[in-house]
Formats: structure tokens, sequence, C-alpha cells
């Protein structure tokens, strides 16, 4: 007879079955000690991929280029006549190129053009390279000395570039990295979450349409069975019924009940807001909506507008400090005044004009 004691019971360690969560330490991959180090984007290729298949993501890179560039530059009329000169790659602009760049560099975190010369030193031109070909080259000191281009043609040595015969810009260097941070390694994980949902949802509407069925024969004969199979799929493919003698196939209906499984949408539209979130972009700056209210609205498209502010000013100092040319790039349509506008409508004091124009004409 079992002993039924209940002083013999024992507890289970559940929390040995659980890992708490936990982000991997990171260093920068910064200068060795001796020698030159070199550092190129082994992640390129994956990086442009994202962009070239994820139309999210290149909504928000787009769009973020875009702002920074697209309405153009001002500058005195004889930098006005070199920079209308220069061509690229026989059809750019300055404008395109400049706006290539910055588009570049926020898929793989680094953007590259050859700065092409003429014999007193003026610039001519500016060729955009592939961010998949480049080396960064530093010394021990950290200063980079150099940038090297792998040839796409095979058995061909590498190119070495010095510094100022590249025009380079970087996205979210840290401490003392030699390179910078794309925003899409950032976003994979979404971007991965969201696509997964998606496709599952697709299915799911894919077998309410044409479910999918278990058909019990009365046979075991290969021959039969293949026969049936195949009659059966024409009938279904071209939407004709299928006429069987009495009990010798007995169908079953593969269907999930509707509560069954959780809706999708609601996680699908979270991971959404998430992205755009974790972007730095506002939806409604692509053409969504992501917000409730006007007022909200007005705020994120404002926050954006400091972000584009601040990249203006980088740009036009890389190309001050690496081209020798001073311009200023255009602004995009600003809601400031009409936020300062509406609150002097509400008589709301609590927004002072210092606070909503920090960055204007930068």
């Amino acid at each position: 007879m079992p002993q039924t004691d209940i002083g013999s019971a024992v507890a289970s360690d559940l929390d040995s079955n659980f890992t708490d969560y936990s982000v991997n330490p990171e260093s920068t991959d910064g200068v060795g000690d001796n020698g030159e180090t070199k550092w190129s984007n082994q992640n390129w290729t994956q990086y442009f991929g994202y962009y070239k298949k994820i139309p999210e993501l290149a909504a928000v890179i787009d769009a973020k280029a875009t702002w920074t560039i697209g309405k153009g530059y001002m500058a005195d009329e004889q930098t006005m006549m070199l920079l209308d000169s220069i061509r690229g790659n026989g059809k750019d602009t300055f404008n395109t190129i400049i706006e290539n760049m910055a588009r570049t560099k926020e898929i793989g975190g680094d953007a590259y053009a050859e700065i092409i010369t003429n014999k007193q030193g003026l610039l001519v031109n500016l060729k955009p390279l592939d961010p998949g070909t480049m080396t960064h080259v530093a010394n021990a000191q950290g200063m980079l000395i150099g940038f090297e281009q792998d040839s796409k043609i095979k058995g061909k040595k590498p190119h070495r570039f010095k510094p100022e015969e590249i025009f380079y810009i970087s996205r979210n260097r840290v401490a003392d990295e030699i390179h910078g941070n794309t925003m899409t390694e950032r976003l994979a994980e979404i971007i991965l979450m969201r696509n997964e949902a998606m496709s599952d949802w697709k299915r799911v509407l894919h077998w309410n349409v044409d479910p999918q069925w278990i058909f019990h024969l009365d046979t075991d004969d290969t021959t039969k069975i293949a026969n049936f199979k195949a009659k059966m799929d024409a009938a279904r493919g071209s939407g004709d019924n299928m006429y069987i003698p009495k009990d010798a196939v007995v169908p079953e209906l593969i269907a999930t009940a509707a509560n069954a499984s959780l809706n999708p949408l609601t996680w699908i539209e979270s991971l959404n807001n998430y992205f755009y979130e974790a972007a730095g972009v506002p939806q409604i700056v692509v053409g969504g909506t992501g917000a409730i209210t006007e007022a909200a609205v007005k705020i994120a498209y404002l926050a954006f507008e400091q972000s584009i502010a601040e990249e203006r000013l980088f740009i036009e100092e890389a190309i001050l400090t690496q081209l020798n040319v001073i311009l200023e790039l255009q602004a995009p349509a600003s809601l400031q005044n009409e936020l300062l506008s509406d609150n002097a409508k509400d008589g709301d004091e609590s927004i002072e004009p210092s606070e909503t124009t920090a960055g204007e004409g930068q």
C-alpha cells in the first residue's frame, strides 16, 4: 500500500527553468597597441538587404535623408557655381550626392565619396563609394591615416586613399571607435518580429479561405491513394465537386476555433509603433498617423525638427572641414510658429519662445 503522508511532499524548483533577460556587454573596437588598426563593415550587405526589402525601414531612412538635404543649400555665388558643376557619376548633383551619403550612413553607419580635385587643388567632383568595399586604417594613436578600397575585380589589389582624398561621414560614433553605428542593427529584431507576425497572419487568412482537409481512405493501396489525391487536388484547385462512394472516404476539416488563437493585429500594431519610436522618426513624417490628437502630432513633429537640425549642422561641418566649402542646408517647414500661435490663443504661457526655437536656422 502506498505511503500517503503529507509530510513527504516536495517542492519543485521552477526558477531554475527560467533565465532572466540580459544584454551582452560591449566594448569599442578602437585601435590596438602597435602599428595599424583596420576595420571594415562586414555586415554592409545584410544591412543593405534590410533597406531594400523592408519598406518601413526604407521610408524612415529616406525621410531622414530627405528632410536633412531635400530643400537644398544656400551659399555665396562663387560656391554655388562650384557646387553646381559637380556631377558625381555623371548624372548626379551636389544635392543628390549628399542626400545619397546621408541615406547610406543611416543604413550602414558610414558613407564615403572620393574627392576629385584639379591641379590647383580645387574640388571638381565627388563620387560616392560602396561601403562594403571600404576599410578604415588608423594608427596607434587612434587617428585615421587612410582608407583602403577593395576592388570588385578579382585579383586586383586594394587601392589606398589618403584621408584628404575621401569625404567621409559617420553616424553616432562612440568613444574611440574608428567607424559609425548603423540604425539598421538596432531595428533588426523589431523588423523580424513584425514581419514574422505578418507572415503568420497571412497563413491564417489563407487557411480560412482555403482550409486544409484530412481524408480517411478505406484502403492502403498506394496507387489508389495517389489517384484519389490527384483527383481531389484537381477538383479543389478548380472549385469542382467530388462524388465519392459512400464510406469509401471520411473527410475531416482541419479548422481552428475562432477564439483558439490570439489576434496578432494588436501585436503587429504595437511593434509598428515601437519601430518608429526606436527609429526616432514620427509616423506622421512618413505618411502615417502615430498620434491621437493634433497637439500630439505637433509635438512629435517639433521634436523631429530638432534632430534634423542637429543632422544638418553635422553635415555642414563635415563639408566645411573636409571640402573647405561653406554652405547652409535649408530647413524643412516648421510648426514652431503655429505651436506658439495655438498656445497664445489658448492663453497658455507655459512654453517660452526660446524653448521652441532651439536649432532654428541651423
